[in-house]
């Protein structure tokens, strides 16, 4: 599908893995428009049940979003957008015969639900996303928590939650680890929940868990391998989001690396023990191991599938990766498009727009990232972030109340493609409403 393309053909099947932000916003597209046709047979692969917003998950971690009130049911949204979901793992690929391999999928009882499948696609669009990369650390898998997907989160939410029970309800003094938290990781993901962790314990403690002094016994280790926080972030945001943090009372140490997680403490290269009772990775991108040269499609040293500029792979134009899981160069610039979600839309948007211009004949345009910069959330307590390229026409660094609502016009311009204007109003006025009538804070 290079060069001259040719139309394609009434009900060619266009098979989407990974129901993350930019696979679900375009089998959404696809399916407004062309699945309910017959134009295009659009199936969406995805292992999960529901759907939510990857940078929400550290606020679904502390307690301070409900996962309910956000959460995406992909049957429903694939019967009301005209797609198919098929649930499962994808775990093979057949360029030959044009195959997906799917694992079996089993309940929470390890009862089978769906067999081991193949689903034949015309088109295949890979879109995993991306998972945390420990780099071998020793102790990583047994002792540490990640935030990959909202199980993760919610089994770290619990845990804290009953710290805070167990803590209260013992008659002897805490221990050293006791109500610790280690965040490994600096990027967005460990500068955002160490801010939100700092609210939400002080309200989780404040439900009647009186014995638990949050100012006194409860504390968050930020750690970092760099030099300074956010290091993708120009210095003066790594600076002032370091000093807010420092005065919240989170420990911040950076040019921290760990040599092994333990199960009671993070050990560091230059043998300080950081005492904690949970441990949270949030170190280091890769794209998923089974991606490694997959059926013999090009890959890079993190498993990234390698794209040439209309995000077909190097070695099949049938096969297209986007988002996190996607080794695309970033032209005019020196390395690849980085993982972000506004990445992912865009990517979404443009092959939605390609369909169209094959389905009329015309050749692929090549994919241009747009930079709009970065943000970062801290709770109620401000928002850094820098805006930059067209948008403006330079870099600009921001902060305060203006930052807050570019950030949350992420998550909106999210929701307004997989949603529509006005079903994406009523649930954000929905969400006002039950915020005024419930716990600030999640408290199971």
């Amino acid at each position: 599908m290079t060069g001259a393309d040719q139309r394609l053909e009434f009900g060619h099947r266009v098979v989407i893995v990974g129901g993350g932000a930019g696979g679900l916003e375009l089998a959404t597209r696809l399916g407004d428009k062309y699945g309910r046709k017959g134009i295009l047979d659009v199936s969406l692969i995805e292992r999960s049940r529901t759907h939510i917003w990857k940078p929400k998950l550290h606020e679904i971690a502390a307690g301070s979003m409900d996962m309910s009130a956000h959460e995406v049911n992909y049957l429903a949204h694939s019967h009301w957008h005209g797609f198919h979901y098929r649930i499962g793992e994808m775990i093979g690929l057949d360029r030959d015969k044009r195959e997906v391999h799917v694992a079996p999928y089993h309940d929470s009882e390890g009862r089978e639900v769906t067999p081991g499948r193949s689903f034949g696609y015309e088109t295949l669009i890979i879109a995993i996303g991306s998972q945390s990369n420990d780099f071998g650390t020793p102790g990583v898998n047994e002792f540490a928590m990640k935030l990959e997907n909202q199980q993760d989160a919610l089994r770290f939410h619990e845990s804290m939650v009953n710290a805070c029970i167990r803590a209260h309800a013992q008659e002897a003094p805490l221990r050293p680890e006791q109500l610790k938290v280690a965040i490994i990781g600096a990027g967005a993901t460990g500068v955002e929940l160490a801010a939100e962790l700092h609210r939400t314990t002080r309200e989780v403690v404040a439900y009647g868990l009186d014995r638990v002094d949050p100012d006194k016994d409860i504390k968050v280790t930020l750690l970092e391998a760099a030099d300074r926080i956010l290091p993708s972030l120009p210095p003066r945001l790594s600076t002032a989001t370091e000093d807010l943090l420092t005065t919240l009372g989170v420990q911040v140490l950076t040019s921290a690396k760990v040599a092994q997680v333990k199960k009671n403490s993070v050990e560091l290269v230059d043998g300080r023990a950081i005492p904690a009772e949970l441990v949270v990775w949030a170190a280091g991108v890769k794209a998923p191991d089974f991606l490694k040269d997959i059926a013999g499609l090009e890959t890079n040293r993190i498993n990234q599938l390698v794209v040439r500029p209309t995000l077909q792979t190097t070695r099949d134009d049938a096969v297209f990766a986007m988002g996190d899981c996607a080794a695309c160069l970033w032209q005019g610039h020196n390395g690849n498009v980085p993982p972000r979600a506004q990445a992912a839309h865009q990517q979404a948007s443009h092959l939605f727009r390609q369909f169209g211009r094959m389905l009329a004949g015309k050749p692929l345009q090549d994919y241009h990232y747009r930079d709009f910069g970065s943000l970062v959330s801290l709770g109620e307590f401000s928002t850094v972030g820098n805006m930059m390229g067209g948008l403006i026409g330079g870099n600009l660094m921001i902060e305060g109340l203006f930052a807050r609502m570019m950030y949350l016009s992420l998550y909106k311009m999210h929701e307004l493609a997989l949603h529509g204007a006005a079903k994406s109003t009523l649930d954000t006025l929905a969400r006002v409403i039950t915020r005024r009538t419930e716990p600030h804070v999640k408290l199971h």
